[in-house]
Parts: C-alpha cells; sequence; structure tokens
C-alpha cells in the first residue's frame, strides 16, 4: 500500500516538505532536507522506511514541518494536507506529532473521508490525542497509546494528557478496564495496540493477544521506543497484513530490537536500526 506519515519536527526553521522517505546512517532525508534520528516523527518514518525495505516494499512518503511548540508550523501542515487530499494516491495514513487543534483535525479528517474513504487511518501522540478531543476517535483504524495515553483515552472529560484525572493512575495492571472505559465513550479506534511491559492487541474492546517476551530493561530509558513500534506497525500495514496480526509481528520485532541491540541508557532509538532486520526475522 502507499502510505503517507505525517508529523513534525522540533525545529523552528524546517520547512513544509512532502516526498519519499530516504534514510542515511542516523540521519532521515526528504527532499534534500536531514533530520537526525532521535525519535519523535523522524524515528517513527526512518523505521517505516527501513522496514518497507526488509519487506521489498516502496518507501512511505513523509509530510513533515517544523514546529517547537507554538502551533504555526502544524497548522500550516494541516492546511496543506487539506489542499494537497484531493491529488494523494494514498492508501494509508499515520498521523504522529502534531499540535492538537480540533478545527484543523477535523478538515483534514473530513477531506480525507471525502476523497479517499478507503484509507486506512493510524494516529498516535498529539494527532491521537486530537482525534479522542473531536469526539472521531472511533473513526480510526489504530490508535498507539502507551499506558499514560491509556489513561488519557479512558477519562472521558481530560481535553489532554496533562489533564488526565488523578484516579486513572498509570498502573499496568488496570489496563484492561481503561481499554474497557475508553471504548465505552467511543474514544478508541477499531485497533489498539497499547505499548508498555505487556502490549495489549484490541479490536473493539475485545484483547486479541498480548505480548511480554522478550523484555530488555533499558528499553524503558530510551525515548523513542513507542515511535519506532508504530513505525514498524506502519510498515506491515503498507504490506497488506491484517491489522492484529501486524501490531502481534510490530510488538515483538520491537522486543527483539532490545536483545539485538543490547543497548544502554545512552543509546537513541536510531542507534538500534541496523538490528532492525534481525529483529523481524526473529520475529517471523
Amino acid at each position: 500500500m502507499s502510505w503517507l506519515i505525517v508529523g513534525t519536527v522540533p525545529e523552528e526553521d524546517f520547512p513544509l516538505v512532502h516526498g519519499p522517505v530516504e534514510v542515511h546512517s542516523q540521519s532521515l532525508r526528504v527532499l534534500e532536507r536531514e533530520v537526525k534520528i532521535a525519535r519523535g516523527t523522524p524515528a517513527l518514518a526512518a523505521f517505516t522506511a527501513m522496514a518497507a525495505r526488509e519487506m521489498g516494499l516502496s518507501m512511505p512518503h513523509v509530510m513533515l514541518v517544523g514546529d517547537t511548540g507554538d502551533g504555526q508550523g502544524s497548522r500550516a501542515l494541516y492546511a496543506h494536507l487539506v489542499e494537497m487530499v484531493d491529488k494523494l494516491e494514498i492508501e494509508g495514513f499515520t498521523f504522529h506529532y502534531l499540535l492538537p487543534d480540533i478545527y484543523w483535525h477535523n478538515q483534514v479528517l473530513w477531506a480525507i473521508q471525502e476523497k479517499l474513504p478507503s484509507a486506512m487511518l493510524v494516529a498516535d501522540a498529539g494527532f491521537m490525542y486530537v482525534a479522542k478531543m473531536s469526539g472521531f476517535a472511533a473513526d480510526y483504524d489504530l490508535f498507539t497509546p502507551d499506558i499514560g495515553e491509556m489513561c488519557f483515552l479512558a477519562d472521558e472529560t481530560a481535553p489532554h494528557p496533562f489533564y488526565t484525572r488523578g484516579f486513572l493512575l498509570e498502573d499496568e495492571s488496570k489496563v484492561e478496564e481503561y481499554i474497557s472505559r475508553a471504548y465505552s465513550e467511543q474514544n478508541a479506534a477499531r485497533h489498539l495496540l497499547v505499548k508498555g511491559a505487556k502490549d495489549y492487541i484490541v479490536r473493539d474492546d475485545v484483547i486479541l493477544d498480548t505480548v511480554s517476551e522478550p523484555s530488555v530493561a533499558a528499553m524503558e530509558a530510551i525515548g523513542g521506543t513507542g515511535d519506532s513500534l508504530t513505525g514498524i506497525v506502519t510498515a506491515r500495514l503498507m504490506a497488506g497484513e491484517d491489522i492484529p496480526a501486524a501490531c502481534h509481528k510490530s510488538a515483538l520485532t520491537n522486543r527483539h530490537l532490545g536483545v539485538l541491540g543490547r543497548p544502554t541508557p545512552a543509546y537513541s532509538i536510531g542507534h538500534l536500526l541496523p538490528y532492525l532486520a534481525g529483529a523481524m526475522q526473529e520475529a517471523g
């Protein structure tokens, strides 16, 4: 499947770019612009690209813009995407770090639903937040929250994870309760991949599978392991895999990255890219 990854780079002067991904050592390149693969959308896109290469797929495209938190870049990207939707030949989208903006989220979602109604929709991070805030979470095919974000999805009143109510603690033993709460309020996508000490694969409030091994403690200290997982899932969806199967294999792959890479807390997620092919083989 042809795929577009949409997100931001934490650099104020990074322009809006749209094109195929290239990975060069520890850098992601799009239309002659380079950004370090440390975490965030560049890390997600790099892992998608390298996993896609391993499966013999064409490279995903990305739409990136600089945004350091004031939202100007995100709003420019939202507006550009709305204008571009009818020109895209895309079968799936992965939305990532964007400043939550309900108005622009809705414009993007409605444009895609009108012009590309069969496109698969995956969301994580800031775009997942605004998908929930807007009331359209159930329109998405897959969310990939961590335990903190799962608490947010379970809180029907919270406008942002910062405002999740105190009784919804980041307690791994309550993940199943939080999943049910999120679905009861239509604050979850059709599928969830909940990332944590145990990864949960869910469809329509039914837990289909969990993955907890192998477990490498040092992976918890590395920023970007959630980004790598969402990136690997994206590549498997590009290959046409069923969502639950793609989530299961991707969760295993992400864990085997830790086994093969033997990371220390000083690693960035980009240091594990060379181990991706081996991790995919281990995952099957």
